[in-house]
């Protein structure tokens, strides 16, 4: 598969993406996911054309030929007593996908933070959270074992808790500075830039030493635009950024994400081929490890 914008990568002798937001569900749940995204439902609200509907073994091809080295699963329950499914089962693509990042996925229920600790203990390298579509708050107190395992691990965990596409009562960054002024160790990459509040997830990046921010679809044509006025906070923050695309949930070509982050290119101070470097690869070797 030939790419549609020729990569930048290789003239910044990467060896390839680092991409800390792609899904790989059950077929089942990944078909259920599309419906919603094709329904433009009231969580998604706007038509969201799928592009890259193949199987699995498909789209683990695809990201192999647009360059992408290492990538994530990232299931996530959306109720409580299906973590456990999906669990297993990215269990079982991690396995037969070096690339792949083993994955996981926690929900306030019984019994959370003994799984949680178990799943540690077995290797995940990455949870997913997603608070909009499962409704439940970062601070839950059920979920108070869970963060202290992972605090005590390092394990990171993606969260989208951002207002886009669109907010309800379980999105914005306020639930999350409550986590962490609780579990200030814990390891937590927030999706999308935290988009549309840009600024408040910016502030919890430079107060936290262990938060970071993914650029999942955030400076495409079709997110919510990222300000001017914050760009220079984007090279002031280079080590806490981390390259993420939202693959295959995607409306538009694989590149136009990296097409977006070339073009920052000098439009701020710090905002260099160093940074792309960082952004692209170094910043989530050094998180998550790499082992070729």
């Amino acid at each position: 598969m030939k790419p549609e914008v020729a990569p930048f990568w290789p003239d910044l002798g990467l060896p390839g993406l680092f991409d800390v937001h792609v899904h790989f569900l059950p077929p089942n749940i990944q078909a259920a996911v599309w419906r919603e995204f094709d329904g433009a439902g009231p969580k998604i609200g706007r038509p969201w054309p799928i592009r890259y509907r193949g199987s699995v073994a498909e789209r683990v091809e695809q990201l192999r030929a647009f360059g992408v080295r290492r990538f994530t699963a990232l299931p996530y329950a959306h109720k409580p007593g299906v973590a456990s499914y999906l669990n297993d089962w990215a269990r079982d693509l991690a396995e037969e996908v070096p690339e792949c990042l083993r994955s996981a996925t926690f929900y306030p229920e019984d019994g959370v933070g003994p799984y949680v600790e178990k799943l540690v203990g077995e290797g995940v390298e990455v949870f997913k959270l997603h608070t909009q579509v499962g409704e439940f708050l970062l601070d839950d107190p059920r979920l108070d074992p869970a963060w202290e395992a992972l605090g005590e691990s390092g394990t990171p965990v993606v969260v989208h808790v951002g207002s886009g596409p669109v907010g309800n009562a379980f999105t914005g960054p306020e639930h999350l500075a409550r986590l962490l002024a609780r579990f200030p160790e814990v390891r937590v990459v927030v999706a999308h830039l935290g988009a549309p509040e840009f600024a408040e997830f910016l502030d919890l990046a430079a107060a936290y030493e262990h938060t970071y921010l993914d650029t999942t679809m955030v400076f495409t044509d079709f997110f919510h635009p990222f300000p001017e006025a914050l760009l220079p906070r984007l090279g002031g923050l280079r080590s806490k950024i981390l390259y993420g695309s939202d693959f295959p949930n995607l409306p538009y070509p694989y590149e136009h994400q990296y097409e977006g982050l070339a073009r920052l290119l000098g439009r701020a101070p710090g905002l260099d081929e160093d940074w792309l470097r960082d952004v692209c690869w170094n910043n989530a070797v050094g998180l998550f490890g790499y082992h070729p």
